[in-house]
């Protein structure tokens, strides 16, 4: 059975939320030179084409994991997933979030730098440094990778900002 069609209604719903919340992170208040001889007041990051993936987990995750992440590594079908898309270099950041009770708002979110992130996984290993990392299997054949933050190197920093 897919399910994609009614759990991509049900994490569209947020998009609003979540747009409000990374453009906080995109766009700065001006210089004062700017502010004083060209009428600008915010300044957006140099980030042109950005992609930013998004992912909310549904209410109750957020306790039983709370420094943990997940990315969809595999599905019955085959078709590629988010981490293969990841590793492969797609995607500047992910938006990471966890609904409240009432599924109609966010909890709590953190905004994964993918960039950090796949430098990391190419560094594990090396010089010591390992993630913690691993497999979880749904009733239905999906399966997602989890990754712990903490385990993540300082710098670069993975984790750009978040709810806490």
């Amino acid at each position: 059975m897919n399910f994609y069609p009614r759990n991509r209604r049900w994490s569209d719903q947020f998009l609003p939320e979540i747009k409000s919340i990374i453009g906080t992170h995109i766009i700065r208040a001006a210089p004062d030179p700017l502010d004083h001889f060209q009428a600008t007041d915010l300044v957006m990051l140099d980030a042109k084409d950005m992609r930013i993936a998004a992912r909310v987990r549904r209410h109750g995750y957020a306790e039983r994991y709370p420094h943990q992440f997940t990315i969809r590594a595999k599905v019955p079908s085959g078709v590629e997933t988010e981490l293969s898309k990841i590793v492969n270099g797609n995607g500047d950041w992910l938006f990471y979030g966890h609904a409240r009770p009432d599924g109609q708002s966010l909890n709590s979110w953190q905004l994964i730098d993918l960039r950090a992130f796949r430098a990391a996984l190419i560094r594990h290993g090396s010089n010591g440094t390992f993630i913690r990392m691993g497999d979880k299997q749904n009733p239905d054949g999906t399966c997602f990778k989890w990754f712990d933050v903490r385990s993540f190197p300082q710098s670069p920093p993975l984790v750009l900002a978040s709810s806490q």
